[in-house]
């Protein structure tokens, strides 16, 4: 079941849901944006578009034309020159969140992390236990 949230775009209340994140006026102004952007990349001689021709030629948004290549309603596999920019860098990628170089500097600092953790437990002094004896005070 949804959640009662307000719409990031207009500020009125509706019942937010796992596939609608803005209230139905604003849902509806994004499908005409969808099919205005649409229509435009089904032409074939704008099949090898850029982001920001779309954009310029459209006039959509380029973080609405984002949200659906994210969604999935646009195929990058059928628009050769479409992508988005990696999350961390920002350079322009066609598949899942982070580009290859930033996967591969994130995977080199976890390597440097355990290695830091390894050394670290490694040169840990080792416990020391010591046993305690009493003295009885009895003869």
């Amino acid at each position: 079941m949804g959640e009662l949230s307000n719409c990031p775009k207009c500020n009125t209340l509706f019942v937010k849901t796992q596939f609608r994140t803005v209230c139905d006026a604003c849902f509806k102004e994004e499908e005409l944006a969808y099919e205005t952007v649409y229509k435009f990349l089904r032409k074939r001689e704008n099949r090898k578009a850029l982001l920001h021709e779309v954009v310029e030629d459209t006039g959509v948004a380029e973080e609405l034309i984002l949200k659906f290549i994210r969604n999935g309603r646009i195929q990058l596999s059928n628009f050769p020159n479409l992508g988005y920019p990696c999350e961390k860098c920002g350079k322009v990628i066609r598949e899942d969140r982070l580009c290859s170089s930033c996967k591969i500097d994130i995977n080199q600092q976890l390597h440097q992390m355990d290695e830091e953790k390894r050394i670290i437990e490694r040169n840990k002094p080792a416990k020391v236990q010591s046993t305690y004896y009493s003295q009885s005070t009895k003869k």
